[in-house]
């Protein structure tokens, strides 16, 4: 079997390599993203631009499953344009399975809502593609420890509203990914990755306190003081309203979404958030 994975040279692209390389012995895997020869040893590397829709037939061509990662483009509009792309250059190619990698909580949105490029990708893959899945993840549990990281010195991580989230590692989506690529079954399901349990804002900010052996609380700002406040510090007004758009996913519970789905389709339980924050954080002992 030819399996591919576009975005294949970002984090969640490489983790779902590795994990291919582990389970899918035998098969045929195909590295495809703007930088092919990064492609890993055993890999075949294609050339696959979401933003130059004129390469993905060649890089499609031949394919019986291909998992599409999208990109972290932020700008309005622009990651809705690139998902829409390469689903439609895979059918094009004749990919006979086609899977979407979306976000927990998708539903219909308007852009710029940060939500609406996974909405308009799904729609355009239940339409059009021979065969999908969609695997829907929660929010990283890597990109919460490197807020920790900048939010540590000023003793607290700050939302717009108290929330519950379920934070994944990129290393069990990736697991579940593949899963969903080298297994039968999964054809026209929605599976939700996400942790094993869900965090409050202050929940997940005492569990850091104790592992770091520092104070760590959680405070609410409105969201336009956390916007004007990030615009300050010298990031992108699209960079900055996108976090909002983050922070109110998470103050309307669409996260907040607790499933065993990881489980089914990697053979294993998620890792838990304390363990990831240990990894990170703990203290060393001399």
């Amino acid at each position: 079997m030819n399996i591919g994975v576009g975005g294949a040279s970002g984090k969640l692209g490489q983790a779902v390599l590795r994990e291919l390389q582990a389970r899918a012995p035998g098969h045929r895997l195909i590295a495809i993203s703007r930088t092919p020869e990064q492609a890993p040893i055993g890999v075949e590397g294609r050339l696959g631009d979401y933003d130059r829709p004129e390469t993905l037939a060649k890089a499609y061509a031949g394919l019986d499953r291909l998992l599409l990662i999208p990109t972290s483009d932020m700008r309005p509009g622009m990651r809705g344009d690139q998902n829409i792309a390469g689903i439609r250059g895979a059918v094009a190619a004749g990919v006979k399975h086609i899977v979407l990698m979306s976000a927990a909580g998708t539903r219909e949105e308007e852009e710029p809502a940060i939500g609406a490029s996974y909405w308009r990708g799904e729609q355009e893959l239940i339409k059009t593609a021979p065969k999908w899945t969609v695997l829907r993840m929660n929010y990283y549990a890597e990109s919460l420890l490197d807020e920790v990281q900048t939010s540590a010195a000023q003793g607290a991580l700050a939302g717009i509203a108290e929330n519950r989230v379920a934070f994944v590692s990129r290393d069990d989506i990736a697991a579940a990914a593949a899963g969903i690529l080298t297994g039968d079954g999964h054809a026209g399901a929605i599976y939700n990755a996400t942790g094993s349990r869900s965090y409050t804002g202050a929940e997940r900010a005492a569990l850091i306190s104790e592992v770091m052996g520092k104070p760590l609380g959680y405070i609410t700002v409105p969201a336009e003081t956390l916007r004007a406040g990030m615009i300050e510090a010298g990031l992108p007004d699209f960079v900055a309203s996108a976090v909002v758009g983050i922070q109110s996913i998470f103050a309307d519970g669409a996260l907040d979404i607790v499933t065993g789905d990881i489980e089914k389709l990697a053979g294993r339980p998620p890792r838990e958030l304390r363990d990831l924050v240990s990894e990170r954080f703990k203290p060393s002992v001399n």
